[in-house]
């Protein structure tokens, strides 16, 4: 609320006009922003004719829906967002001033104002107009009939002509700011994005930044996975779990792969195109889904739901749009990373861990074991290996050591680790695990490859050695040097054994 000086008594009709041109100049001065040239366009209109009370009223034509934005009574005024529809006022309908000489409230579309104000009886009211276009309408009442002539009409028609460029120019600088600000907030998500090369970090900046752009309900990045289109960040009371999966053969995620542009469910309870298990419960709505590209193609897609229904604007489909182009290039960057980094840290032929990752994983544990958590290892040598190599050929040996790798990563918990540790030897890394549970693992291990119909086949067999951690061991090699002796030590007793 605010408070405004009394109006001036009427001015005489040559006065009226003199100043006519003055509130042009002040009215198109004005472009701090739409509050305050409301109040401008109250103040100068009373000052130069009956104004007890006054409203401005924008009009969208698209929706037929007006709003008071201003509203006056007995020198005060307040800003509002009171909504009405446009059909209902002759002004907004006819595109024409109106003059009310008496009786306005009974046939007023609203009523503003105090309880205990009395109310006003005449009115003239004026279209605000730009360019063809019906912007709104201002309108001034009195507390007496008959306050207002044609020539107040035509008057008031003259200011709201002028305030209909002033409207048209704040909102000009209002939207230059509105992008400027949002070019702004664009960079800074992208630097965000671009900070990070975890893919799971990126992921949920993405959601988070969609979030807060649009401000729904609901946001979510679907990754494209082979045979299945799984949920890989969310955020909001209407997203689904994180690693929900979506079959790809659901009708949403044929027409995204098809549809390299933004697609819209308007009704999300009653669209046919959501698949089964993704149902977003109130308050959402209606969903925006933007694709994210690839190098090598989709990706994924950005999913963003509001609690209202009915189609997404114009300029929040392009600022999606924006956001999905930066996080397709931060999560491309990230996969990129995780696969360069994955084949640093990747035995190319087995699959299993190399070395690099083997020494750092194993350090780690070692640290632990030193702090009382128990810690065993065990070698691995495939016996006899440069004479199979040496008479089957190397696409033989290596096809030999990826079908062990296989064996040795199925018989190895998940929260433990097997890597290469040489050309033909492996080590496994057993956390939590006394001398009989590394014994038990190389057992089962020697179980499987005894079974195996290829290796058995080719009579190939291992040896190994498990060692368990002491408090003597000051150094990693200390541990893998007691599994190599006693692997020696297998190799041996297999020797004199046959």
């Amino acid at each position: 609320m605010i408070a405004l000086e009394t109006p001036t008594a009427p001015a005489t009709p040559a006065e009226r006009y003199r100043v006519l041109l003055e509130i042009g100049r002040a009215l198109t001065g004005t472009i701090e922003g739409e509050a305050e040239l409301y109040t401008a366009i109250y103040r100068e209109t009373a000052q130069i004719m009956e104004a007890d009370g006054f409203y401005v009223s924008l009009y969208d034509a698209d929706f037929d829906l007006a709003r008071v934005v201003f509203w006056a009574d007995r020198g005060r005024g307040r800003f509002a967002s009171i909504p009405y529809d446009g059909s209902d006022s002759e002004v907004l309908r006819t595109g024409r001033g109106t003059l009310v000489h008496d009786g306005l409230e009974a046939r007023a579309r609203l009523v503003l104002g105090e309880d205990d104000a009395p109310g006003t009886r005449s009115a003239v009211s004026a279209p605000l107009r730009s360019r063809g276009r019906l912007l709104g309408v201002i309108s001034a009442q009195s507390y007496n009939p008959d306050a207002y002539t044609r020539s107040d009409l035509e008057l008031l028609q003259g200011i709201a002509d002028v305030a209909a460029v002033a409207v048209e120019n704040v909102r000009h600088v209002q939207e230059l700011d509105h992008r400027r600000r949002e070019a702004e907030r664009m960079e800074q998500i992208s630097r965000i994005l671009a900070s990070s090369l975890d893919s799971e970090q990126v992921l949920n900046r993405v959601v988070e930044a969609a979030l807060d752009l649009l401000k729904g309900d609901g946001a979510m990045v679907w990754l494209l996975e082979d045979d299945v289109v799984r949920v890989g960040a969310a955020r909001g009371g209407s997203a689904p779990h994180v690693g929900t999966e979506i079959p790809s053969e659901a009708t949403l995620v044929k027409q995204m792969r098809a549809n390299p542009g933004p697609m819209v469910v308007e009704r999300l309870q009653d669209s046919p195109l959501l698949p089964e298990g993704l149902y977003c419960p109130p308050p959402a709505r209606s969903a925006i889904l933007l694709p994210l590209s690839g190098a090598e193609g989709a990706i994924g897609a950005l999913v963003v739901t509001t609690p209202r229904e009915g189609p997404f604007t114009e300029e929040e489909s392009q600022l999606l749009q924006r956001l999905a182009g930066h996080a397709s290039v931060a999560l491309e960057n990230a996969r990129l990373h995780s696969a360069l980094e994955t084949l640093s840290l990747t035995d190319p032929l087995t699959g299993l861990p190399n070395r690099r990752q083997l020494e750092v994983h194993l350090e780690r544990e070692f640290a632990a074991a030193r702090r009382g958590r128990p810690l065993s290892v065990v070698l691995f040598d495939v016996d006899h290996f440069k004479e199979y190599n040496d008479s089957r050929g190397h696409v033989a040996g290596d096809q030999a050591l990826r079908t062990l790798a296989r064996i040795l990563a199925d018989e190895t918990r998940a929260m433990n680790l097997v890597a290469r540790y040489g050309g033909d030897e492996f080590l496994a890394i057993l956390s939590d695990t006394d001398p009989e549970g590394a014994e038990q693992h190389a057992g089962r291990v020697h179980a499987r490859i005894a079974a195996h119909p290829g290796l058995r086949a080719e009579g190939l067999t291992m040896s190994s050695g498990a060692a368990t951690f002491s408090e003597d061991m000051q150094r990693v090699e200390d541990l893998i040097r007691v599994a190599d002796e006693d692997m020696y030590r297998s190799k041996a007793r297999a020797r004199n054994a046959s």
